[in-house]
């Protein structure tokens, strides 16, 4: 059974970073592109980020384009977000994915997938 932990959100001031990270387990994740995604109260979930199987190619939402860096550690199973200069934009529930594509080109691979075990997620709170 696929299972993924989201974890490292928390409340921080406009401006301030912070790290998220996300551990999966029952699937291939060492061969699968994987997703960042966030949900804000009364919106629809968005994809935020791609990384390929073996991270040489990344896709950004254009929101996110500067600020955020993800990273994938195949050995440990574990994705990451990197975020920095936060905006109260940014406040939104976090969580990580097998992505659509495989190649994490163009629009479609932060398309929010069908048929995912979706985990809890990680809430991120950026104060102004």
């Amino acid at each position: 059974q696929v299972q993924v932990v989201e974890s490292g959100g928390g409340l921080v001031q406009a401006g301030g970073s912070l790290r998220l990270s996300c551990t999966a387990s029952g699937l291939s994740f060492d061969s699968l592109a994987m997703d960042w995604f966030r949900q804000a109260p009364g919106k629809e979930r968005e994809g935020v980020s791609c990384i390929t199987w073996n991270g040489s190619r990344t896709n950004y939402v254009d929101s996110v384009k500067g600020r955020f860096t993800t990273s994938r550690d195949n050995g440990k199973n574990t994705l990451y977000l990197q975020m920095s200069d936060l905006k109260p934009d940014d406040t939104a529930m976090y969580y990580c994915a097998a992505a659509v594509t495989g190649d994490c080109s163009g629009s479609r691979s932060l398309e929010v997938p069908p048929n995912r075990n979706w985990g809890q997620g990680t809430q991120v709170t950026v104060s102004s």
